[in-house]
């Protein structure tokens, strides 16, 4: 097993007028089998890369990380920051939109398949045949919707997985007899400064009844973020402050976040018109305490794929990679892949 840090150019790509680049981690077996499963994984807000790449703490940290896990079965894995986040390039919030964030993310990840086909991203690893290796984006939370975007403008992956994010109603989950967490819900041609907000009069109710995510302790996500069995040191090592975390960013997280993208990603619908043009396999997975609001009627809003797969991992909250059953999570993508697999090579996928 073997690993590379990698910052690639995506200046032209991003289209900001201004230098921006790409972090990236690619994981890899020592011998790449013939055929691959090839994983490009996008995290959420307020994270990184190291969310695939680190050994997580919690009840199941003895699995490992989860890029290790898959590249152990064969997989190249690569764990992708996405622009403005992490140790990728840091822009003003407000120019960064769906469209740059998802071009900068096609033209590194092009970039990585370019390299690998070519056999020059590892030394040793030789060549792989794009051609019979299977492609998947998979992210989790912001990094769903981001893959979404991506998946329905160019149509790059053999299959996506949408891992704790839905483009029909996303809602951060509080604990029961507490207030519901006051989102704004700012339309996507909008920025945050700009001050439109669509549920503005139900977001000042919330606000006068006392809710809200906390100011510099462990905030009213932590009961929709981490399972009761995740202990809880942990929890505040991940959310107290967040995302900033005073200054002392763990390695999974990251201090930043494309602020505008993020609230475009929480308000509904945003990305539907995106999620509906995804021709290809989908698999849906979310743990049993998680942001979908209506996990069950996720497949309308993938109207054009080929199937659409449907997971709820037990003992889980919404970062799926601190639980104890995080493993079962991995190992549904694993088999989805599979599928996935199949349907590229039998009756043809549709992208």
């Amino acid at each position: 097993m073997r690993s590379i840090g990698l910052r690639v150019d995506v200046t032209e790509a991003a289209g900001l007028g201004e230098p921006a680049h790409l972090a990236l981690t690619v994981s890899a077996p020592d011998a790449v089998e013939d055929d691959p499963v090839i994983c490009f994984a996008k995290p959420g807000a307020g994270y990184g890369r190291g969310y695939f790449t680190e050994s997580l703490p919690g009840p199941g940290s003895a699995s490992g990380a989860q890029a290790d896990w898959h590249v152990a079965r064969g997989w190249v894995f690569v764990a992708v920051d996405l622009l403005g986040a992490g140790e990728s390039s840091q822009h003003d919030p407000e120019r960064i939109s769906f469209s740059s964030v998802a071009a900068a993310s096609e033209a590194a990840e092009s970039e990585v398949r370019r390299k690998l086909a070519a056999g020059t991203l590892l030394d040793g690893l030789g060549t792989v045949d794009l051609e019979k290796a299977v492609t998947i984006g998979i992210g989790q939370s912001m990094g769903g919707s981001l893959t979404i975007v991506q998946q329905g403008r160019y149509h790059g992956y053999d299959g996506v997985g949408v891992l704790g994010y839905s483009p029909l109603r996303t809602q951060p989950p509080t604990a029961p007899g507490t207030a519901p967490l006051p989102l704004p819900w700012v339309p996507r041609d909008t920025g945050p400064g700009e001050g439109v907000i669509t549920n503005a009069p139900a977001l000042a109710e919330l606000t006068e009844r006392g809710a809200g995510f906390g100011s510099g302790e462990v905030s009213a996500l932590a009961w929709g973020f981490h399972y009761d069995d995740v202990d809880p040191e942990v929890v505040r090592r991940d959310l107290e402050d967040y995302p900033a975390r005073h200054g002392d960013v763990p390695p999974w997280g990251s201090a930043t976040v494309p602020l505008t993208v993020a609230l475009w990603c929480m308000s509904p619908g945003a990305v539907l018109a995106e999620a509906a043009g995804i021709r290809c396999p989908v698999l849906v997975a979310l743990g049993e305490r998680d942001v979908l609001v209506d996990p069950r009627g996720e497949v309308r809003a993938y109207e054009s794929a080929s199937s659409v797969d449907f997971f709820v991992c037990p003992r889980m909250a919404h970062m799926h990679n601190f639980a104890g059953t995080r493993e079962l999570f991995w190992r549904r993508i694993e088999t989805w892949a599979e599928w996935v697999r199949v349907v590229r090579d039998g009756a043809g996928a549709r992208t």
